[in-house]
């Protein structure tokens, strides 16, 4: 049968299709040649570079530590290692917080702690009223109402029956002890703020002498009768257990702020960072309070805050009411 013009026949075929199957496997195992070669090399390349890396670190490396090993104990390292015998951190040889310190902060982390049940929490100190009135309203006008009554009102007051509590407490002096708090218990301006103080006043003593008692701490309130507002017992206890009268006085004083400013976050309301804006701010104020107090004499008592006292007198008729005071 004649073939077809323009088909090819398998003589043609057979040598074309040789050809390029050839071409492919040429390639394919080209290819494959090149990339064991490289990988070769690299493999090869990487066990001739380890040791010199290794060597050349070693050599870095045991220059520097020879002199640390063979360098001799200093009289630093050694009061690091045993501390003294006054307590201190052994880690610090720089007047460290020795351990009466560390017992005191603990102490008085304690009792002036939220947690601490005297119920401070239920008490606004007139600020109730003040934000129902419109003196407050913001993190601002709440910022300028905490200084007035810290710095010229019943916190520098307080801060002052403390102290003197505090110096009478620890001579054990009872007539003098007893003379500060009966004139701190006068000076409370309303019947809530009188609930306040000597209900706090008095959970506070009861909780110390109970769960934090002392030889000192009993000798001074055996056969006490008379109520002890709140700063008052503060002073009493905390100089029963020697914990120095500044370091109580900033902490009292960052307390009475720290109630304040929550009792506002639930009233305005307050965000808690505009609460914590506040108490940061009033800080300065905390301090120079505390040490105005620590020089003050009895007669140095007083205030200029009467619209905060008349806070707490109109707060007792207050129609809706969260708070005691």
């Amino acid at each position: 049968m004649p073939i077809p013009a323009g088909m090819a026949t398998p003589a043609t075929i057979t040598p074309v299709t040789t050809m390029v199957m050839t071409t492919i496997t040429t390639m394919v195992m080209t290819t494959i040649t090149i990339m064991v070669i490289t990988i070769t090399i690299m493999i090869i390349t990487i066990m001739i570079m380890a040791p010199v890396t290794t060597m050349t670190t070693a050599a870095m490396i045991i220059p520097m530590t020879i002199p640390m090993l063979m360098a001799a104990p200093t009289d630093d390292d050694a009061e690091r290692c045993r501390g003294d015998a006054a307590g201190r951190d052994p880690l610090r040889s720089d007047g460290g917080v020795s351990a009466d310190e560390q017992a005191a902060l603990y102490r008085l982390m304690t009792w002036l702690s939220p947690a601490f049940p005297v119920g401070a929490f239920s008490y606004s100190s007139g600020l109730e009223w003040v934000v129902e009135a419109g003196d407050v309203v913001d993190v601002a006008t709440l910022q300028d109402w905490l200084a007035a009554m810290l710095c010229e009102g019943a916190g520098f007051c307080d801060a002052v029956f403390l102290a003197h509590a505090h110096r009478h407490a620890l001579i054990e002096n009872r007539p003098g002890l007893a003379e500060v708090a009966e004139l701190a218990a006068a000076f409370v301006p309303s019947r809530e703020r009188q609930l306040e103080t000597t209900t706090q006043g008095r959970a506070f003593i009861e909780i110390a002498r109970t769960a934090w008692s002392c030889e000192p701490l009993a000798r001074l309130l055996d056969g006490w009768r008379d109520p002890i507002v709140y700063p008052v017992a503060v002073g009493i206890v905390s100089a029963a257990h020697r914990i120095a009268l500044p370091m109580t006085l900033h902490a009292f004083l960052h307390a009475l702020i720290a109630n304040w400013i929550s009792a506002a976050a639930r009233l305005v309301p307050l965000g808690q960072t505009d609460s914590q804006r506040a108490l940061a701010a009033l800080e300065p104020r905390v301090a120079a309070t505390g040490a105005r107090a620590l020089v003050a004499a009895l007669d140095d008592a007083g205030g200029a805050t009467f619209r905060a006292d008349l806070a707490s007198l109109r707060h007792e008729t207050q129609y809706t009411r969260l708070f005691r005071s």
